[in-house]
């Protein structure tokens, strides 16, 4: 049976368990110094939620690089030694990804708006608005459109903040990408992965308006976008 159907996980929100350096701030030393503490509880792996690199326009869901620190929380460095702690007292590590989006300050973000014609910009859900209008009527979960004009007649979807674009998982770069930085994780020792909005990695190859009644569904985000949610990939 594979060890995490039946573990006890240990959830750790960085910036408010432990500060290590009394800036007011949890980070990644302040949790190498307290896992004793987790291992005698009983916990079987610590999940860590999102420490790298963010504007922190939503509590670091929104990532401007998948496989570096925030400097807020320390260092490369700092995650290899709680790795190696954890390791020695018996603990896995799990950590938060965040494949749905990315930050629009993420260089892959920030190259697709400077150049239209660049590669980047298919990494990104880009559509052509109906005039003053978005490309549909689909709802952000924070409200308002789930559509922002980036340029002309271009609009990009964002399912949740104006800051968080959404990925376009069909694009094989974007495979190509997250294998890449789910690698980079393991490689340094991550025992998994919590992955944020799995249900919404996928959304229709060409996003139309939902067509019939409103879900009654209290788990769907958005009753207006059944659409962007749930897809059969």
């Amino acid at each position: 049976m594979s060890w995490w159907r039946d573990a006890v996980v240990y959830q750790v929100y960085v910036r408010s368990f432990a500060d290590s350096d009394g800036d007011g701030t949890g980070d990644l030393p302040g949790i190498t110094a307290h896992l004793e503490h987790v291992a005698d509880l009983g916990a079987d792996a610590v999940w860590l939620t999102p420490f790298y690199p963010s504007p922190m326009a939503d509590g670091g869901y929104d990532v401007a690089d998948q496989c570096d620190v925030d400097p807020l929380f320390g260092s490369l460095a700092d995650a290899d030694r709680l790795l190696a702690k954890a390791h020695e007292l018996g603990l896995r590590v799990l950590v938060d990804l965040v494949p749905n989006h990315t930050s629009d300050q993420h260089p892959w973000f920030r190259e697709a708006l400077a150049d239209p014609a660049s590669p980047m910009r298919e990494r990104y859900l880009f559509r052509t608005g109906r005039g003053e209008d978005p490309p549909n009527g689909w709802t952000s979960v924070f409200g308002g459109s789930a559509w922002t004009r980036a340029e002309g007649d271009q609009w990009y979807l964002h399912l949740f903040d104006t800051t968080q674009p959404d990925v376009d998982w069909r694009h094989p770069a974007v495979h190509a990408e997250w294998e890449r930085i789910l690698r980079s994780w393991l490689d340094r020792g991550v025992a998994g992965f919590r992955i944020d909005v799995a249900h919404g990695l996928y959304k229709q190859a060409e996003p139309a308006d939902h067509a019939g009644e409103p879900s009654d569904d209290p788990l769907f985000h958005a009753e207006s976008s059944p659409n962007a949610w749930d897809q059969p990939e």
